[in-house]
């Protein structure tokens, strides 16, 4: 979730690189600068320097990058299809043909990287977990997991950018603060203020990156 604060670093770039070009006011650009200095202090162990998964700051950047590219890429669709009033494509319809298009492209990846050792993983897993409660967590997992996509995609159709903006940071809080307590890990004071920074850094860039309305 940390790493996760600098999706926006990503979409500055994306918005910058690929047309039409979309510059954001300097201000938000600064709270890039505070959110990359977060994650960064949040990266420092006491007693032990800066300790990175260079696997997973991988993964999570991909991710990162991804979530950019839907977001720059998509919304102009998005909003053409959502305009069209004859094919029907509220914000619950077009987050249903997203994961549908989602799936048939993890498919194959999936099966290229990751079939040959599905069935000893399963094995394991079921051994460790029985196949019935292991069954009903990846079920329970996937529903809630659509339907909390779902209503925010419906909620921020609704409401006005600073609301967004507000509940994302909270929930990017409560996530960070569940997963320590429910994976007992244990979190550093740079972990913490670093977090913080990154967190807030994201906030404040959310609301200076929105362009005033020009009026008449």
């Amino acid at each position: 979730q940390i790493v996760k604060a600098c999706e926006r670093v990503f979409a500055a770039a994306v918005g910058f690189l690929v047309p039409p070009m979309d510059i954001k006011p300097p201000i938000a650009y600064v709270m890039l600068l505070v959110i990359i200095g977060g994650v960064g202090l949040a990266c420092v162990k006491e007693g032990k320097g800066v300790d990175i998964n260079t696997t997973a700051l991988g993964y999570a950047s991909m991710a990162n990058l991804a979530a950019a590219l839907k977001g720059k890429l998509g919304s102009s669709v998005v909003s053409s299809l959502k305009g069209d009033k004859k094919k029907n494509m509220d914000s619950a319809n077009v987050y249903a043909v997203m994961n549908i298009l989602s799936f048939c492209f993890t498919v194959p990846v999936v099966c290229v990287t990751e079939l040959s050792t599905l069935a000893e993983e399963w094995d394991k897993a079921v051994a460790l977990h029985g196949s019935g409660p292991l069954i009903t967590n990846i079920a329970l997992s996937g529903f809630f997991f659509y339907i909390y996509n779902e209503f925010a995609f419906a909620f921020t159709s609704q409401v006005g950018a600073v609301t967004s903006s507000v509940l994302n940071t909270a929930k990017r809080v409560i996530i960070i603060v569940v997963s320590a307590i429910i994976f007992q890990e244990a979190m550093e004071r740079n972990t913490i203020v670093g977090s913080a920074i990154a967190i807030t850094g994201t906030f404040l860039y959310s609301l200076t990156s929105k362009k005033k309305k020009k009026t008449a």
